[in-house]
């Protein structure tokens, strides 16, 4: 299945989805999106990059370091935040760290009316299909 058509078929399956998009964190581009309505350039770009900051932002590194030096983990990234949910004032934002190449990502936006634990357990199934196809 291509990005493409998983990006599509995840829309499908999330409830009150209206967007959906896959990240390369370590270029910044987006590889894939899907949405209802049609965006600028300029706002994908920018989604491309909140999703990398939110991931591997400076700060959020620093504290993942901290935690490996106090939990005594030593020569390997180890990444703590996988999932991040963002409301805004009439979104649900759902990012997931993709488990096969950590510095991808998966961005799901639902209208904030949505039953929040369906959005986040149908982003997951999504992801899984997401991943496989980039």
């Amino acid at each position: 299945m291509s990005l493409d058509k998983a990006l599509a078929a995840g829309m499908a399956e999330i409830p009150e989805c209206v967007a959906a998009g896959y990240v390369d964190m370590v270029s910044g581009l987006l590889l894939g999106v899907k949405t209802v309505d049609s965006h600028p350039s300029e706002v994908l770009d920018l989604v491309a990059a909140a999703t990398g900051d939110l991931f591997q932002g400076k700060n959020i590194l620093e504290i993942e370091k901290l935690f490996d030096k106090a939990r005594g983990i030593t020569g390997r990234e180890h990444h703590y935040f996988n999932e991040i949910i963002v409301f805004s004032t009439n979104l649900l934002h759902v990012f997931i760290r993709s488990k096969r190449s950590p510095d991808q990502a998966g961005v799901f936006v639902c209208r904030a009316s949505v039953n929040i634990g369906m959005a986040l357990v149908k982003s997951r199934a999504a992801m899984v299909h997401a991943e496989g196809a980039a």
